[in-house]
């Protein structure tokens, strides 16, 4: 590995110090998520829809500290993106423009320039000459998202209730009906009823759904009369699930979306709708913005962790009161009830510690992998008995959760085939990683167990391993490579996974075509993108080093792409003092983010991987 070693060392000691200086008073990580023109634009409209409903003025500062903001990050081409570094797309454009309307600002003359930009670069996506045709808006929207309507028909709806799809029942007619009748059926059945919503949209499902019924009801009287019967005991079950903060997910886009299709059918008055503009007002940052979530708190903890532990040297960055705070509190995070929005049976653990979060099989293994190194041990093992019986539920909850296909999906088994409810790669990978790690801490009958369970996820991602070496992740994408998804994310996460999971007979062939797949996919910089040719990142090239080095190849190719690997890293980090984030987050429906914490706590899990190989 070809590389300065001094310079090396600094870039470590500078990464993991910034890493640790980024704690908050309580001890573990809150991380900051980037603002969101999506998330601005969704809430300043569910604001000023309530404001008329309630004939009230309560909001104008916050609507107009959004509206200033938005058009500040309007982007050269006249669009938005998800963040402020995210290309434009149609449908944060769209519900921009449909914000400026609700808003009544779409017409003032400090805004019309800006929509002036706006409309013409819609017109040209849908191949408009003159004014913006709402079918061809319509249609445009819909096929972004194809059987998926978990955010087309919310993006409609906000174009109908801004009256920019047209008046009356012309408009709605745009938007197709969201069955909202079907929530009254006991929630085990939903996997069954096929909806065409993702699992964890069900509060969209039921405002949205009821809105475009309030405003044009469907003709046929018995589907009129069912969805008469079911609208209080939908919208009882909407107060039920709605969280104590008011926000659902605790996501700005979903309880704005609610908001708003609740204020615009006549039901500004209901307490889910007073609950959520409290969270609304309470989620703005102080420059006039909105995050697409309020954090990752739990998530970016068990990350930081994760990271630190990389070289097998944690108890030098962090002391026993230190691990024993995290732990504790790691271990607070796990769910002990049946969760009453997905009614998850208990033992999971959800991105956050706010109450509008959902245990979920990213968060469940990052959590678990992170107690494992946090929580008292001896030889390997753990002996912190509370730690233990928190992964035995955890590991349980795990295995339940996984699909016939051998593959861990995020929230629900079975739900369906919508992108964010399917088996995925890295989340089936983290999770057997968190399965291994444990496997030697646990009583003997659970070791039965998950020996006869991990057969399947391992058999899953051999089996979904692409021609050309590499896997697809789930929620995290690359905004530069076609159809915006990130081999490199996912290659890293599945290999780190083979580096410590004893895989079949097949595992040599599977890693030797994903080390081929990374180290071609290298960029001539040294850094990492999505796949080759894109732009390199801190947060890619970080995983992919990671990933290799914890294989401990001897190969000098390998070698050789590891060192050009740090070597950029040194000089792209200035040496651990600078990290620049990219957008490789996904939210549901593909929504952009960023996180402050990834560029760092990546980068740090990269060089105290690598360190451990040093002397190799």
């Amino acid at each position: 590995m070809d590389f300065d070693r001094k310079a090396f060392e600094e870039t470590r000691r500078n990464a993991v110090q910034r890493l640790l200086d980024e704690r908050n008073e309580d001890g573990h990580w809150t991380g900051e998520l980037s603002s969101s023109a999506l998330s601005t634009a969704t809430a300043i409209t569910a604001l000023a829809l309530v404001d008329r409903a309630n004939n009230t003025t309560d909001h104008d500062e916050l609507i107009d500290g959004g509206i200033v903001w938005l058009c500040d990050n309007q982007n050269e081409d006249g669009g938005w993106g998800d963040t402020d570094k995210s290309f434009s797309n149609i449908s944060t454009t769209t519900l921009v423009w449909a914000a400026f309307a609700a808003t009544g600002m779409a017409d003032a003359d400090h805004c019309r320039e800006v929509m002036d930009r706006c409309e013409q670069h819609i017109r040209q996506y849908i191949g408009a000459t003159n004014n913006i045709d709402p079918k061809q808006l319509a249609s445009a929207i819909a096929d972004r998202y194809g059987k998926d309507r978990t955010f087309s028909v919310p993006i409609l709806t906000m174009c109908a209730l801004s009256e920019r799809l047209g008046e009356g029942r012309d408009a709605w007619g745009l938007i197709k009906q969201l069955p909202f009748e079907l929530a009254a059926f006991p929630q085990r059945l939903f996997k069954s009823l096929n909806l065409q919503v993702v699992s964890y949209a069900l509060p969209a499902l039921i405002a949205i759904g009821q809105a475009r019924h309030h405003h044009r009801p469907t003709s046929n009287p018995i589907t009129r009369l069912l969805r008469a019967m079911t609208k209080l005991k939908t919208l009882r079950l909407l107060q039920r699930i709605q969280p104590s903060s008011g926000g659902f997910l605790e996501a700005t886009p979903l309880t704005s979306f609610v908001t708003m299709s609740m204020a615009g059918s006549e039901l500004a008055d209901h307490p889910v709708v007073e609950k959520a503009v409290e969270f609304l007002v309470a989620s703005a940052r102080d420059d006039g913005s909105w995050p697409i979530d309020t954090n990752l708190a739990t998530w970016v903890t068990t990350l930081s962790v994760k990271a630190l532990a990389a070289g097998g040297k944690l108890n030098e960055h962090l002391d026993d009161d230190e691990r024993k705070t995290i732990c504790d509190w790691l271990l607070n995070q796990q769910y002990t009830e049946i969760h009453p929005y997905t009614n998850a049976e208990p033992g999971g653990w959800a991105w956050t510690d706010l109450p509008g979060g959902v245990p979920d099989a990213d968060d469940t293994p990052g959590a678990l992998l992170a107690i494992s190194h946090l929580a008292d041990s001896q030889d390997g093992r753990v002996t912190d008995q509370r730690a233990i019986d928190a992964a035995t539920r955890g590991i349980k909850w795990l295995l339940r959760l996984t699909n016939s296909d051998g593959g861990t999906p995020t929230f629900c088994r079975g739900w369906g085939k919508l992108p964010f409810d399917r088996s995925s790669c890295d989340l089936t990978a983290h999770t057997l990683r968190a399965v291994e790690r444990w496997w030697w801490s646990v009583e003997g009958d659970m070791k039965f167990s998950m020996d006869m369970i991990t057969a399947g996820p391992e058999k899953f991602l051999l089996r979904n391993q692409r021609d050309d070496g590499s896997w697809e992740p789930l929620w995290f994408g690359n905004q530069h490579t076609d159809e915006e998804v990130n081999l490199t994310y996912g290659t890293s996460k599945v290999l780190l996974a083979m580096a410590t999971v004893p895989f079949g007979e097949s595992k040599d062939k599977a890693t030797a075509g994903a080390i081929a797949w990374l180290t071609t996919n290298q960029n001539a910089d040294g850094g990492w993108g999505g796949r080759r040719d894109t732009p390199s990142s801190i947060e890619e090239t970080a995983l992919a080093l990671e990933a290799l080095a914890a294989l401990n190849e001897k190969s000098d190719h390998v070698r050789a792409a590891i060192g050009h690997g740090v070597n950029w890293l040194i000089e792209h980090t200035r040496r651990g003092i600078h990290f620049e984030t990219a957008p490789i987050g996904f939210y549901f429906a593909k929504l952009w983010y960023y996180e402050q914490l990834y560029p760092i706590a990546f980068a740090v899990g990269a060089l105290e991987r690598v360190s451990v190989n040093l002397d190799d």
